[in-house]
């Protein structure tokens, strides 16, 4: 019946793996596998981090975020966060992207293991790869939602385990033969596919909307960007929780987490990493206005029926995919449904096989791989970490919620580390006496004190005080912390615990004098 959309997304799924390791090219060591010997452009890196970060839980997600968004919480005031993503990127240009390119790393801990030892380096890469392994699985199921709507539409009932082992098997090959080159290339086309995409959408969508839509949707407050409203604590898109927020969080993720500093590494030239990065902000932006404005229209377009009761799907996350295969035209559908696929294929395969080498594996075996060691024991990484997603995506399906938008789950998840982890950065360039036991204390301590905040800290929604400590899940009547401010009260107690820890030292840490040299040096020999 719609057989042009089944083959559109077969020339996909077959066509930008292909296309991946012809970019890509012979890798001929393992530098060379992990940053591309610096041979791309920083406009690629921009989208390559764009396309990296947004996926398909922005794709699918954040129309679901404006859809649902109440009068007084708002349509547009996810956007908020995107003013922060922006501030928060600047700080990470100047402070931090000097410190990888004048130490020449592989990867953001290395920095971790010459400030403070390999100890603190291992701990922060473990901590990352769980960290991204929760969250790229979450990302990978997103995916195959739109992908079982697809295929129940012509009758077939097809498994979310059977969708996402082809889809995990389809990025596993690019990133295997191509390496980082490929990956950032292919991850530039697949952001421009998924924005052309829902450019189409929203030009299909302006046919056929009600009269008066727009003056309906203005008065349900869709159309709203700054929440001043909400409490502090506990409304997610408040506006101070949303920029402060959303700086620190961008400064975690930007800063302190492989997936992105890799892509930002592969230019290996400081200029124009930092061109990428800050860049990258404001295309986020533009692309997150983009995708809340096509939840509006989907608002109007269902005239605001319920996703799950009024339309009769699985949850909420479905609702835009239920557009795209249920009302689009056949080889349009077909061509939006390869942009979404395009946003999830952005591949952290690369990113954690260069952490698991270069931060566990030599770190293990105490000495330093040879160029081709270690660019065959990154291809070895590359699919057991393939599998690994997999397996996390098919768990994540079978035990998804129906309620919260994925988007939010997924960043929820980030909260748990991404405070330790840039804390031990912050604490190293802030903390001179700092040493590694320090660091490593004030990291586990974070970790284990954010776990309690999250799962069992809860808050009134409408005043924001404290209620108590319940971590049964079951209360309908209290919140937990705003996920904004997660990644800020990490790294405040991580600050906070190292810095009294490194009251017991009377002199500054050597390693912190010679890392201090490094940029300095980069810099004149740049001169």
């Amino acid at each position: 019946m719609r057989a042009l959309d089944l083959v559109i997304i077969a020339v996909f799924l077959v066509g930008m793996p292909l296309l991946g390791i012809l970019i890509g090219g012979r890798q001929k060591s393992g530098n060379d596998y992990f940053v591309g010997e610096g041979k791309i452009s920083w406009w690629v890196a921009c989208l390559s981090v764009v396309s990296a970060e947004t996926s398909t839980l922005t794709v699918l997600s954040v129309p679901t975020v404006a859809y649902l968004a109440t009068p007084e919480s708002g349509g547009m005031t996810y956007l908020s966060l995107a003013i922060g993503y922006i501030c928060g990127r600047v700080v990470v240009a100047f402070v931090l992207l000097p410190r990888y390119v004048a130490g020449n790393l592989v990867t953001a801990y290395a920095f971790l293991g010459k400030r403070f030892g390999g100890g603190l380096q291992g701990t922060a890469s473990v901590t990352f790869l769980i960290t991204r392994l929760l969250a790229d699985g979450l990302r990978l199921f997103a995916t195959a939602i739109p992908i079982r709507v697809v295929l129940a539409a012509y009758g077939l009932d097809v498994g979310y385990w059977t969708i996402v082992a082809a889809l995990g098997l389809a990025m596993v090959v690019y990133s295997f033969f191509g390496g980082v080159r490929a990956v950032v290339w292919v991850d530039a086309i697949q952001m421009l596919w998924y924005v052309l995409g829902g450019l189409a959408v929203i030009w299909a969508l302006s046919s056929s909307l009600p009269d008066g839509w727009f003056g309906a949707a203005v008065d349900a407050g869709k159309f709203e960007i700054l929440d001043f409203g909400s409490n502090p604590l506990t409304g997610q898109y408040a506006m101070v929780t949303a920029v402060i927020g959303g700086a620190v969080l961008s400064m975690a993720s930007h800063g302190s987490d492989q997936l992105i500093v890799q892509r930002l590494q592969s230019t290996n030239n400081l200029r124009a990493s930092q061109k990428a990065i800050i860049a990258s902000g404001f295309v986020v932006f533009l692309q997150f206005a983009l995708f809340l404005f096509i939840g509006v229209l989907l608002w109007a377009f269902y005239q605001g029926a319920d996703p799950v009761e009024g339309l009769g799907l699985n949850n909420n996350d479905e609702l835009f995919a239920n557009y795209i295969v249920n009302e689009l035209p056949s080889g349009l559908s077909g061509f939006v449904i390869a942009g979404i696929l395009a946003a999830a294929l952005s591949s952290s395969l690369g990113a954690l096989a260069s952490s698991t080498v270069t931060d566990v594996y030599e770190r293990i075996i105490g000495r330093e791989l040879s160029d081709q060691d270690r660019l065959k024991q990154g291809r070895m990484w590359t699919v057991i970490w393939a599998g690994l997603l997999i397996v996390f995506a098919g768990l994540f399906a079978s035990f998804a919620s129906s309620s919260d938008p994925i988007v939010v789950q997924g960043l929820s998840i980030t909260g748990y580390t991404y405070g330790a982890l840039l804390g031990a950065f912050l604490l190293g360039l802030l903390i001179k006496k700092a040493r590694q036991v320090d660091a490593i204390i004030a990291f586990v301590a974070t970790v284990v004190v954010m776990g309690f905040v999250i799962l069992g800290v809860k808050f009134d929604p409408e005043t924001g005080s404290l209620l108590g400590i319940d971590f049964s899940g079951t209360s309908d009547t209290s919140v937990a912390l705003a996920f904004p401010w997660y990644t800020l009260l990490g790294v405040l107690i991580t600050l906070a615990v190292g810095g009294l820890l490194s009251l017991r030292h009377a002199t500054p840490d050597p390693r912190s004098a010679e890392l201090e040299r490094k940029p300095a040096e980069h810099e004149q020999e740049t001169a």
